[in-house]
């Protein structure tokens, strides 16, 4: 284990690193946020970000797990010790860009990464930082999970922008699903009679749903669109479907009630005469496993540089495929406040805290405080046991 003063000045050294090259930092938020890109297609994102880590010396593989805006860049200063892990996110959402503050993630990682590369030639272990693609439906983490990238690393960390500041918020198990029914068309007001309406039977879906949620416990969620409610209103509509999340703290209620809303879906059939298809699609995330030994570090840091916890007033939850990092390595994904609980994420009102200098300083912040973290992780043996066993034992 270090010394306290010797470690005291690698992270004062760091955070100078971050300073630093903080103009550059705020220039690729800036320009992630310019150019929202959606789940896959992050191919600027992907290529700003190679380039910026291949500037500060390390070494970069595009195409990580066979995904083309995936990275993997280590630090050539590798030794015998712990392996670090800091993750970035850079996909928008559909029509609202970065309403989630992605481009605040990317480049906050990414400054982590700065800070701790001026010191890791002093330093043990391993630093990696981890481009990963379509967080926003595409699960680009649990592919990377899947492919084997994370079964060596230690320690795995992030920040998410927020309206609030807390290291040991949880997530829900999440999985997507199709519901799509066929029926037969007619003309709707000519021959109705001879017609079967599979938009009828994806309504009485969303009923079956909206009574069944009197019956679900507190946190879970069942919420979904219409994505084809048919072709005109004159014909009896021949297909209809909607695409749901299904949401909860733990994966087996999670799976419950995927067989709740099954039935919900079999009962409109069978209501309406319309055949059924229901199909699990798109993504399915486990639930965050947030590491209390390596956020109450992180705390202790971000408390170091004058940033406060502010908790939220509830502790209602979304989803993330760091989820699936966290089932598989000791991990936190940690939240930084950049504008008031007024704000929803998913928000154009939160695009635009994603780009405000509040925004840019939380962001600065996360780095600082994950660089230092690092350096803890590799230089406090105490600290790291307390990780791993936490990890084991949960």
């Amino acid at each position: 284990m270090a010394e306290c003063g010797e470690v005291d000045g690698l992270k004062r050294e760091a955070c100078e690193r971050v300073d630093q090259a903080a103009e550059m930092l705020r220039g690729v938020s800036r320009s992630i946020h310019e150019r929202p890109e959606l789940k896959f297609e992050e191919r600027f994102a992907a290529g700003l970000l190679a380039d910026r880590l291949r500037d500060h010396g390390f070494l970069v593989e595009r195409g990580a797990a066979g995904m083309e805006t995936a990275i993997v860049a280590s630090h050539p200063d590798a030794a015998p010790g712990r392996v670090v892990a800091i993750l970035g996110e850079y996909d928008a959402l559909p029509e609202i860009g970065h309403a989630c503050g992605h481009n605040l993630i990317a480049a906050g990682a990414l400054g982590a990464c700065v800070g701790l590369g001026a010191v890791k030639r002093q330093l043990p272990g391993t630093l990696r930082f981890f481009g990963t693609p379509a967080e926003e439906g595409g699960g680009g983490k649990v592919v990377m999970v899947d492919a084997g990238l994370f079964d060596d690393v230690d320690v795995a960390m992030m920040f998410h922008p927020a309206a609030h500041t807390m290291v040991d918020r949880g997530s829900l198990a999440i999985t997507e699903v199709r519901v799509e029914f066929t029926g037969k068309p007619a003309h709707a007001s000519g021959s109705p009679e001879k017609g079967i309406n599979a938009l009828d039977a994806v309504i009485q879906t969303f009923n079956g749903i909206n009574a069944l949620r009197q019956h679900i416990k507190d946190g879970a969620r069942i919420h979904g669109i219409i994505d084809n409610g048919g072709a005109k209103p004159n014909i009896v509509p021949e297909t209809a479907s909607a695409v749901f999340y299904v949401r909860a703290e733990e994966t087996a209620y999670r799976d419950e009630l995927l067989a709740k809303l099954e039935h919900c879906a079999k009962g409109a059939a069978l209501a309406t005469g319309a055949s059924l298809a229901f199909r699990l699609v798109g993504h399915a995330y486990k639930a965050m496993k947030p590491n209390r030994a390596l956020g109450e570090a992180f705390v202790a840091n971000l408390g170091s540089i004058g940033e406060p916890l502010h908790l939220p007033n509830d502790r209602s939850m979304g989803s993330t495929d760091m989820g699936d990092v966290s089932q598989a390595v000791p991990s936190i994904h940690a939240y930084i406040r950049i504008c008031g609980e007024e704000i929803a994420g998913h928000s154009r009102e939160f695009a635009e805290a994603s780009i405000s200098e509040r925004g840019q300083q939380a962001m600065i912040a996360a780095a600082k405080a994950m660089a230092m973290t690092a350096i803890d992780v590799w230089s406090d043996d105490a600290l790291a046991s307390s990780i791993t066993a936490e990890f084991a034992a949960d």
